[in-house]
């Protein structure tokens, strides 16, 4: 059977093209109200794993900058070792010199060599002071590490099951949304998704209720009520900025898409 063709939306009539932007505005409600339930956790999620990943960074360069002063330390070690060595061997040779001279200029080879052995301690020394500083930042940055890692596995558990619970209701209502879409107009979609961006929650369209807009508590004169009732016109509320509709046509609508929005 061939697919019934789709009616152009500019052709609708006024009537239809309200109950397409309140049907809209449903299913968006909707959406909206299935992401306040995750709420914040998503930000949350993604500032914790920048965190961690930050952290772990600064681990791994704490890590090597430990790695670094032990091959420092390890190097005046072994620097100290050829000294001594040194030191060792010109103290023989003094044993078998012939003259002062060349006692005089091993002994300063000696002297030398044993300046050395203590400029090697003094560095190793501040070398193990600084490991020992950058070890206490590094226990405590790892200390954080796990901290946020375990916050943010328990945000990450909650936000995965509250996804788990809500995918397959929201990828729903968001083909129903782009469905519902193809039934307005270019011009009346912008504006609607224009308004949705600027009020506090996401209602572009709401009925009248109490001979009021939806959501405010300022009285639309009787005139105006009876001319969106008429449905012969798109009537934006002058204070709110929202389209209006009438509360016959916002139950039947309401009562129409139940299946997809309940």
């Amino acid at each position: 059977m061939a697919k019934k063709a789709e009616k152009d939306p500019k052709l609708l009539s006024v009537e239809e093209k309200l109950r397409a932007l309140y049907r809209l505005q449903l299913i968006d409600t909707q959406i909206d109200k299935i992401r306040t339930v995750r709420g914040e956790l998503p930000l949350q999620v993604q500032d914790l794993e920048d965190e961690v990943a930050g952290l772990n960074t600064r681990i791994e360069k704490l890590k090597e900058e430990i790695s670094d002063l032990e091959g420092h330390v390890s190097a005046k070690k072994n620097a100290i070792k050829e000294s001594e060595a040194l030191i060792k061997k010109y103290e023989e040779q003094q044993k078998n010199v012939r003259n002062n001279r060349e006692f005089d200029s091993l002994s300063k080879e000696i002297e030398f060599q044993s300046l050395e052995i203590q400029l090697a301690e003094k560095r190793i020394k501040e070398f193990k002071s600084r490991i020992e500083n950058k070890t206490e930042i590094l226990d405590a940055t790892v200390e954080d590490m796990n901290d946020r890692q375990k916050e943010l596995d328990h945000k990450k558990g909650e936000l995965d099951k509250i996804v788990a619970d809500t995918e397959k209701d929201e990828k729903k209502l968001e083909k129903a949304s782009k469905d519902a879409e193809k039934s307005i107009e270019d011009r009346l979609l912008k504006a609607y998704k224009r308004i949705r961006q600027k009020v506090k929650n996401g209602m572009a369209v709401v009925p009248v209720e109490r001979e009021s807009a939806g959501g405010s508590f300022i009285r639309i004169p009787p005139q105006r009520i009876l001319d969106i009732a008429a449905r012969k016109k798109v009537i934006v509320d002058e204070h709110s900025g929202r389209i209006l509709v009438d509360e016959e046509l916002a139950n039947e609508e309401a009562e129409n898409l139940k299946d997809v929005i309940k």
